[in-house]
């Protein structure tokens, strides 16, 4: 089966990775190839297991101008891009009147119909208009979207044959909306180990994670938790918060991709909470990135948070701030019980949450649906 990935990533990232990267002489596939290897969000992760597999697969991330105008340039595709108008299509909620920038929808076109994919996978359900998801339906067999945020327009979500998502209670919201979805978990990749070498416990407790208007209860906890103890804190978002907060005093600005894995493995006990659109589900990147590389995990309690891992086995939840640096203070005290949690939580996720794992898990879901 050829499955082609399409995703994006935030502009915030890909602004940091070309001021730290000459990439102007470089071949699409080698500018590609080096923005993969730095394992932001999920890299190629689903391609490069799903070839492991045995299936074809690849990547495209369709929001980097820099990255696809060089696709575009070499292919002999030719395209107009309005700056301001585009600069508006690309801001949040806008989307949903404006619409996507064209050069997006044509190079993304243009890629799908060279590649020839039987299944066109999407990490981003609002970055392909509907006209053009529309178009794209012609010339593949399956359309599939994979979210766990707050939804993007109607139109968009029609489009789709089937959605997956981390999110339990999105599956029931989409069956009612007539689109076929299954639930289906994110993960870690193993291979960033290549990467990092062995970290030293250099911070006692972080939080990795941004920091924006869909986190507005994960703001307040945070807020509380810096007030009563010292928390190292990398992200986006630094601006929404009150300079003369501790949580601002503690703000050391952005970490991407490989820095963000390093701060992970550095930190004793990393704190995670979920976007609020999770509800009651624990879902996100953060549970399988923090324990994969053996830092304690201390996340919000959620009602199927047991079924990804043994709490206070293998992570540990707290209920609320209170709890929260109550928790803190206590695994910082006993190391001996801190480590074994990071120890457990690393070997269940090595077993059952690698997307190595996933992939199996994907393939057998696609079957199902392909036509």
């Amino acid at each position: 089966m050829n499955i082609l990935i399409i995703d994006t990533y935030y502009q915030g990232y890909l602004n940091s990775f070309y001021n730290k990267h000459y990439t102007k002489k470089l071949s699409f596939e080698k500018q590609r190839r080096l923005l993969l290897d730095q394992f932001f969000g999920t890299g190629d992760s689903y391609s490069y297991y799903l070839k492991k597999i045995g299936h074809k697969a690849d990547e495209l991330i369709v929001n980097d101008y820099k990255l696809q105008s060089k696709w575009a340039n070499e292919n002999g595709y030719s395209f107009n891009q309005n700056n301001l108008w585009s600069k508006l299509q690309m801001l949040p909620f806008f989307h949903k009147f404006i619409g996507r920038p064209d050069w997006i929808q044509k190079i993304a076109s243009a890629q799908i119909k060279k590649y020839k994919p039987d299944v066109v996978y999407m990490q981003d359900l609002s970055i392909l208009n509907p006209d053009t998801l529309k178009e794209i339906k012609k010339y593949i067999k399956l359309l599939i979207g994979q979210i766990a945020c707050p939804l993007p327009s109607v139109n968009n979500l029609i489009q789709f044959d089937l959605i997956l998502t981390s999110f339990p209670h999105y599956v029931n919201k989409f069956t009612k909306m007539g689109i076929k979805s299954e639930y289906f978990k994110i993960g870690f990749d193993e291979r960033v180990f290549k990467k990092i070498e062995k970290q030293k416990k250099k911070y006692n407790v972080t939080f990795v994670g941004g920091i924006s208007p869909s986190h507005k209860k994960g703001l307040r906890l945070l807020n509380y938790v810096a007030s009563k103890i010292k928390i190292d804190v990398w992200g986006y978002g630094k601006e929404f918060l009150l300079p003369t907060s501790n949580l601002y005093k503690y703000h050391h600005g952005e970490a991407w991709s490989l820095d963000m894995y390093r701060l992970l493995a550095q930190s004793k006990i990393t704190i995670n909470r979920h976007i609020d659109a999770a509800e009651n589900y624990a879902n996100n990147m953060r549970l399988y990135e923090a324990t994969g590389m053996g830092t304690m995990l201390l996340t919000d309690k959620k009602d199927n948070l047991g079924d990804l891992f043994k709490t206070g086995i293998e992570v540990v939840e707290y209920s609320g701030p209170q709890d929260l640096v109550k928790k803190v203070k206590h695994y910082l005290k006993n190391e001996n019980e801190r480590t074994r949690i990071a120890r457990r939580g690393q070997l269940r996720t090595l077993k059952d949450h690698t997307y190595y794992v996933r992939m199996k898990e994907l393939i057998k879901i696609i079957q199902k649906h392909v036509k």
